[in-house]
């Protein structure tokens, strides 16, 4: 059974062999994209092969951190306690200037003040000694 203090307490990401990378450069404030040396396909989610290609000469490089809102949807309903105190918040799908898109949350200012097409800038949330989340502001 779960206690009260268990369902208060927000889950973690969990780093694996390929998204070791990406975490250990969120902690350092940096996001990093995976580059294809074959075929030069850019992505954000961690993977052994290229999405594009599927080959595994994959290198990570720092994002700009820059980007564009390119849908988003503002939460008022806490998925559950641990996110009771966070709502209204904004869920967004940001493009960025890379080209991959990746889904994070709104920092900085009220959910409302979020718009499709406005420019964001990564920000890196410390949560624990180890992992820092990806969010972005209004840039």
């Amino acid at each position: 059974m779960i206690t009260v203090e268990e369902a208060r307490r927000k889950p973690e990401p969990s780093p694996d062999a390929d998204s070791a990378a990406l975490w250990k450069g969120l902690r350092e404030g940096r996001l990093l994209l995976q580059h294809c040396g074959r075929c030069g396909h850019v992505q954000y989610y961690q993977q052994a092969f290229c999405r594009n290609c599927g080959s595994a000469e994959l290198t990570h490089r720092a994002a700009s951190g820059q980007g564009t809102v390119h849908s988003f949807s503002v939460v008022h309903r806490a998925p559950g306690p641990a996110f009771k105190d966070d709502v209204p918040y904004a869920v967004l799908l940001v493009e960025l200037d890379e080209g991959p898109r990746m889904i994070s949350t709104y920092t900085g200012g009220p959910a409302d003040e979020v718009t499709f097409d406005m420019r964001v800038a990564l920000i890196c949330e410390p949560i624990s000694d180890t992992i820092s989340l990806p969010r972005f502001r209004k840039a």
